[in-house]
């Protein structure tokens, strides 16, 4: 018989649905044959302390809470070698959703349980870790401006709907900003109603995608900078992010590299994996492969 696989579950009880899924999370990681614990978080920044703490005597670290909660612990175990589970239980869930992860908790813990362990790179920014995107502009403006009754009731749907308020409001009545890239000894200086340090290529089920050539085990990060000048340019960059079209576009930059620099004027708030972080100017690195996620079989994220 083999030894028996011990499992840490660092639960979130105030993210949307962490909560009242704990016992039914950790039933389902009993049921696949491992010896589990549980440990719930008390405040922001409490899932880093506890994993930090603990998250090493054990074989596997399961999350349940939104991507803050596990890009917490993703940065506390970063370079361990422990392998760390991502159970849907916040608003947005980027990070499962990008991972394939079944947002079902007892159907996630399954294919988790059977599946594969993907190194990925970690994005740092402001003392942050973040494995999806950080950025400013409509991204942090839906993050800010999401109120927590509506994220309650309507989950992701309620960041899709202030989203396209904040790009609508943005072009409409143009309030772009300024943004200045540092870069591989390049400046980039341009008006833009978005920027985004991207990890992962696609989010919300590949529906869409940020740019091309995007990889989350390349050691690179991908700066994608938008710039529409009116709402034609703003369709035109919506239509080709949902259709993977990255033909060169007078609205569209990319660049990557494993270091930016990042200003703006006006100053604005900086958003990572859905947290708001704080504010312009920052530095944005790359970390390869720092992370080791379970990921259902056959999955290969991009």
């Amino acid at each position: 018989m083999g030894v028996l696989r011990q499992a840490l579950l660092i639960a979130n009880p105030a993210s949307r649905r962490g909560g009242r899924l704990v016992e039914s999370a950790r039933l389902a990681i009993v049921g696949t044959g491992m010896a589990c614990d549980v440990m719930q978080t008390e405040r922001s920044g409490h899932a880093g302390e506890i994993a930090a703490e603990h998250g090493r005597r054990y074989d596997l670290v399961f999350t349940l809470g939104g991507d803050g909660t596990a890009m917490e612990v993703a940065g506390a175990l970063a370079g361990s070698g422990i392998a760390i589970g991502v159970l849907p239980g916040g608003t947005g869930n980027l990070l499962a959703r990008a991972l394939g992860i079944p947002r079902n908790v007892p159907k996630a813990v399954r294919a988790l349980a059977r599946g594969d362990v993907r190194q990925i790179d970690l994005g740092a920014v402001l003392g942050h870790r973040f494995a999806v995107a950080a950025g400013v502009g409509i991204d942090a403006s839906m993050v800010a401006e999401t109120p927590a009754w509506m994220k309650r009731r309507l989950g992701v749907l309620a960041y899709t709907i202030i989203a396209t308020r904040a790009a609508l409001r943005a072009v409409l009545l143009r309030r772009f900003f300024l943004v200045r890239i540092e870069v591989d000894g390049e400046i980039i200086e341009r008006r833009a109603a978005a920027v985004l340090f991207a990890n992962f290529g696609a989010i919300l089920e590949d529906r869409i995608s940020f740019g091309p050539g995007i990889l989350v085990d390349d050691g690179l990060l991908d700066c994608c900078i938008f710039s529409p000048a009116h709402l034609g340019d703003a369709v035109r960059i919506m239509w080709r992010v949902t259709r993977r079209d990255f033909r060169p576009d007078r609205a569209l930059l990319y660049r990557q590299s494993t270091h930016f620099r990042i200003e703006t004027d006006p100053v604005l708030p900086l958003q990572a994996d859905g947290e708001l972080l704080g504010v312009t100017p920052a530095e944005v690195t790359v970390q390869p492969l720092a992370a080791r996620l379970l990921v259902p079989a056959r999955r290969q994220g991009r």
